[in-house]
């Protein structure tokens, strides 16, 4: 579905940024992967190469505007042009979950919002402007269920995730005519992410990981969690032509956990 695109993947180290890159690397996209470790960045990157695919990984702070130009501009002069950007980062959620929000001070609450929000703007933004002279790309990024329902202790996460998927809407609005599209996935908690694990070590519910999975899959239709495998093949999808009609709108992958 991929072959003969180019993608840059920000977050690639991550368990939904790797499982992602392997996806668009087995559908024939040549991927550049970038985080801000590295050794986890080259394990997939070293997956993908086994497995017959291409992959080149770097070092780059998806919140360092400078960086992540510097880095597609080197992807432009390597491959000729960025067909798929993808924005899979996360933070420490141990800073930002835990305390209701009545006992929460402001930077903790801002610092999701600030985070996601401009990371998203900006790999967005100037992956848009290599975009725009070809009249084409895809524009991705992953969601949370806090963003579409109100969960407790979160802080800033659900307000962080319901302002991406509203930015989604707006890139593609100004996007579209110029063959650009802009998708969100919403996948539900999934235990192989180590954001889980935090929210559950965090959290402190008082079961055990293995009741806190029985949890999340109790909250599904399907009465399983979700794998990020099956994030990634969804995700290589909607980065393919195959997905040319949709645009301007979040993919529910929460198995029913959250309302469309």
């Amino acid at each position: 579905m991929l072959k003969n695109k180019v993608a840059v993947i920000y977050g690639a180290g991550g368990a939904i940024g790797g499982a992602v890159a392997r996806a668009f690397a087995g559908e024939g996209a040549k991927v550049f992967l970038t985080g801000r470790t590295k050794a986890p960045v080259d394990a997939v990157a070293k997956d993908i190469g086994a497995s017959g695919g291409c992959a080149e990984a770097a070092v780059v702070d998806a919140l360092d505007e400078q960086a992540i130009d510097s880095h597609l501009q080197s992807v432009i002069d390597k491959a000729g042009r960025v067909d798929v950007s993808f924005n899979a980062i996360g933070i420490p959620d141990a800073y930002i979950l835990g305390v209701p929000l009545i006992d929460l001070d402001v930077e903790q609450f801002a610092f999701a919002i600030t985070s996601y929000t401009t990371s998203y703007f900006l790999t967005a933004r100037l992956a848009a402007r290599r975009m725009v002279p070809n009249g084409s790309g895809v524009i991705m990024t992953v969601t949370a269920i806090p963003g579409r329902i109100g969960t407790r202790s979160n802080g800033g996460y659900g307000a962080a995730h319901a302002a991406k998927e509203a930015m989604t809407r707006d890139l593609s609005i100004e996007l579209a005519t110029q063959g650009i599209r802009v998708v969100n996935l919403r996948p539900h908690g999934m235990p192989e992410t180590s954001t889980m694990r935090e929210i559950f070590d965090v959290k402190n519910t008082g079961l055990t990981w293995e009741q806190f999975q029985e949890y999340l899959a109790s909250t599904t239709h399907r009465k399983r969690v979700m794998e990020v495998d099956e994030v990634a093949n969804v995700a290589a999808f909607m980065a393919s032509d195959k997905a040319s009609g949709m645009t301007g709108t979040t993919v529910n992958l929460t198995m029913g956990g959250s309302p469309d």
